[in-house]
This record gives C-alpha cells, sequence and structure tokens, in this order.
C-alpha cells in the first residue's frame, strides 16, 4: 500500500489551519490549537486510532472557539481524505465502544463517499472549563462534511462531561483506525459493488 500521508492548509478571514496526517503512524500528536481540551481529544483521536496528527491553528478564539472547531475539523477531514486514496484493500467500515467510569460511546463509521452525520451526544452541562460542548457538534460535522464520511456517534450513558467527550473521541479514533486498515483479502479491490467510493 503506497504511503498515507496528507498536509492541507487552509486559511480564511476567521482562520489559518495547517493539518499533517499519517494514516499508518504511530499514535504521535504535535498540536497548537488555542483550545487546550480539543487538543486532549485529538491526542485521543491519534493515539487510539494510530494516526500521527500535526495540527497547527491560528482562530478568532477572541470571539469564541466555534470557528477554530468547526474549521479544524474541515481541515482535518480534507487530509485524512486525501491520505486514504482511492480506498484500495481497507476495510471501509470501522466500530468501537469504549466506556471511562460511568460513561459509554459508540462510534461507527463508513468511508463511503458520501458525508453524513448522527449526531446522539447528550451533555448534562453546557460547558466543559470555557468551550462549549456544542462545539463538538461543530467539529464532526466540518469533518464529516469533508472526509466524506457516514458517521454515527451515540452517548449511551454518562454523567461526567469530560468522561462523555472522552469516550466519543476514544472511540472515533478506534473506529478511524479499524475503517482505515489494510484487509489482507482486499488488496487491489475496492471495498464496493458500485466500482466506486
Amino acid at each position: 500500500m503506497a504511503t498515507r500521508k496528507a498536509e492541507i492548509s487552509r486559511k480564511t478571514n476567521e482562520t489559518d489551519i495547517t493539518v499533517a496526517v499519517d494514516l499508518d503512524g504511530t499514535g504521535k500528536s504535535d498540536l497548537a490549537t488555542g483550545i487546550p481540551f480539543l487538543e486532549h481529544m485529538l491526542d485521543q483521536v491519534a493515539r487510539h486510532g494510530l494516526i500521527d496528527i500535526s495540527i497547527k491553528a491560528k482562530g478568532d478564539l477572541h470571539i469564541d472557539a466555534h470557528h477554530t472547531m468547526e474549521d479544524i475539523g474541515i481541515t482535518l477531514g480534507q487530509a485524512i481524505n486525501k491520505a486514504v486514496g482511492d480506498k484500495q484493500g481497507i476495510r471501509r467500515y470501522g466500530h468501537a465502544y469504549v466506556p471511562l467510569d460511568e460513561a459509554l460511546s459508540r462510534v461507527v463509521i463508513d468511508l463511503s463517499g458520501r458525508p453524513g452525520l448522527e449526531y446522539g451526544v447528550k451533555f448534562q452541562r453546557a460547558q466543559i472549563g470555557d468551550l462549549e460542548v456544542d462545539l463538538f457538534h461543530e467539529f464532526f460535522q466540518g469533518f464529516t462534511n469533508h472526509a466524506m464520511v457516514t458517521l454515527h456517534i451515540d452517548s449511551l450513558r454518562g454523567i461526567n462531561a469530560h468522561h462523555v467527550a472522552e469516550t466519543v473521541f476514544k472511540a472515533f479514533g478506534r473506529a478511524l483506525r479499524m475503517a482505515l486498515e489494510p484487509d489482507p483479502r482486499m488488496q487491489g479491490i475496492l471495498p464496493s459493488t458500485k466500482g466506486s467510493l
């Protein structure tokens, strides 16, 4: 399988972001976003997805984190979509359940070429530290639209907002890892009866 790496830059009036990924990495992350809790979550994605992720982002955080969170999702999605290439020989589908104490989340992903997000995550408070929990949806919506994936995210139970978020991001990383994994029985084969993804 060819080297699966990509780097994407995105610059708008609101953000300036560069993302680099190696889908066959060891789970290293190099993150500078100005949003510490997001970096904690993205480190989980890298570690559990065995994807090396570098993100350098500057955004209008003096307003709030909305544009930066959304645009990081967009740019990460673009980088993964580029790195995965023609999708020959991969598993395509991935899923994971991850617990953390009282919290349990499930993530299912299809590298379908069609963007679709089903997001069933409820938090019992509006913020984790200074970060509004609504912005996780914006991150995943941006990712889904630009990675061209179908993504189902469900928090099955949980009280502590930090635990809920962490199980979501860990499960997301593990589901991605499974979907991106080479399937030895599918080498040279596109995992679709339509002939395209």
